[in-house]
C-alpha cells in the first residue's frame, strides 16, 4: 500500500504521492487511472515526489489524461505544505522555490520566455501580439513560464466558449507542443479576471502557471501594472513580476485528507 495526500491550490486538485521512502513507477496509463474521478481517486494533476540531488525534492506532475508537464503553478504551493517547510524543488521546467506563508505559500517560478522557438510555437512569429487568431478572439500573446500558454485579453470574459474554443486551439498545428488557452478580461489597472483551458485538463478551477503568463503577458502590453490581482473562478493569486526578472506568484494552498492505496491496481 502507499500513501498519498489529496491537495488543492483554489479548487484546482491534487492526488500527491510521496515517492522518497517506496518508489512508484508512474506512467500515462497509471497516471489517468488515478486522476479519474469515477474510477480512481480523482484529481487534476498527479504529483509524485521525489529525491533530487541538487534540490530538497523533486516533483513530477502528470495531467489527468496520463500527460507529463513541466509545471504547475498551484501544485507547486502545495509542496511546502506537503513537506512541512520550505524547499527547493527541481522540476522539468527548472529549479523552483517555494516558501510557506499563512495559509498558502509563496513560489518563485523563474523568468518568462517569449521567443518564438521557447513557446514552442510551430514557426517564427511575433509572440507579444501573434500575426493569428480563432474566430472573433484578437491576435493573443505566447509566454512560456516552463509551460507553454497562448492568452487572449477580451472585453467580455463572460461571452467567451471557452469550453468549445479551449480544445480547438490547444491541439492547434502552431502548437507542437499543445498549448495551455487563457482568456482574460482586464477589470481594472491591478486586476484581471481569468479562464484557463489547461493542456491535457481541460477547465479547472485554477492554473498559477496560466496567472503567471497572463500577468506577465499584460504587464508587457502594459494593461497593468505588477503586482497584479489574478481573479480565477477559484478565488485570487498575486502574481508580481519586473521585466527581466523571476516571477513571484503568492496564494493558498490546502491540505484535504490523507488516504492509502494499492497502485498496482492501477
Amino acid at each position: 500500500m502507499g500513501r498519498f495526500s489529496k491537495m488543492h491550490g483554489l479548487g484546482n486538485d491534487f492526488v500527491v504521492i510521496d515517492a522518497r521512502a517506496a518508489p512508484v513507477a508512474m506512467n500515462e496509463a497509471r497516471a489517468r487511472a488515478i486522476a479519474d474521478r469515477h474510477a480512481g481517486i480523482g484529481c487534476d494533476q498527479l504529483i509524485v515526489i521525489g529525491d533530487a540531488p541538487d534540490a530538497d525534492v523533486s516533483m513530477q506532475i502528470f495531467n489527468a489524461d496520463g500527460s507529463e508537464v513541466e509545471a504547475c503553478g498551484n501544485a507547486t504551493r502545495c509542496v511546502p505544505l506537503f513537506i512541512g517547510r520550505d524547499v527547493t524543488i527541481r522540476t522539468r521546467a527548472g529549479l523552483l522555490d517555494a516558501r510557506l506563508i499563512d495559509g498558502g505559500a509563496s513560489v518563485d517560478m523563474g523568468a518568462p520566455r517569449f521567443d518564438w522557438d521557447a513557446i514552442p510555437l510551430a514557426y517564427p512569429m511575433d509572440t507579444l501580439t501573434m500575426p493569428a487568431s480563432w474566430e472573433e478572439l484578437p491576435a493573443p500573446a505566447a509566454v512560456n513560464v516552463g509551460n507553454p500558454h497562448v492568452i487572449f485579453f477580451v472585453d467580455d470574459l463572460d461571452g467567451v466558449d471557452t469550453a468549445r474554443l479551449g480544445p480547438m486551439i490547444e491541439q492547434d498545428p502552431l502548437f507542437p507542443q499543445r498549448v495551455n488557452v487563457n482568456f482574460a478580461q482586464v477589470v481594472g489597472d491591478g486586476h484581471i479576471r481569468l479562464i484557463v483551458w489547461e493542456r491535457g485538463a481541460g477547465l479547472t478551477r485554477a492554473c498559477g502557471t496560466g496567472a503567471c503568463a497572463t500577468a506577465v503577458a499584460a504587464i508587457r502590453r502594459k494593461l497593468v501594472h505588477g503586482p497584479v490581482t489574478v481573479t480565477l473562478p477559484g478565488g485570487d493569486l498575486i502574481i508580481d513580476w519586473r521585466p527581466s526578472g523571476s516571477i513571484r506568484m503568492t496564494g493558498p494552498a490546502t491540505h484535504v485528507f490523507d488516504g492509502e492505496a494499492d497502485w498496482s491496481r492501477f
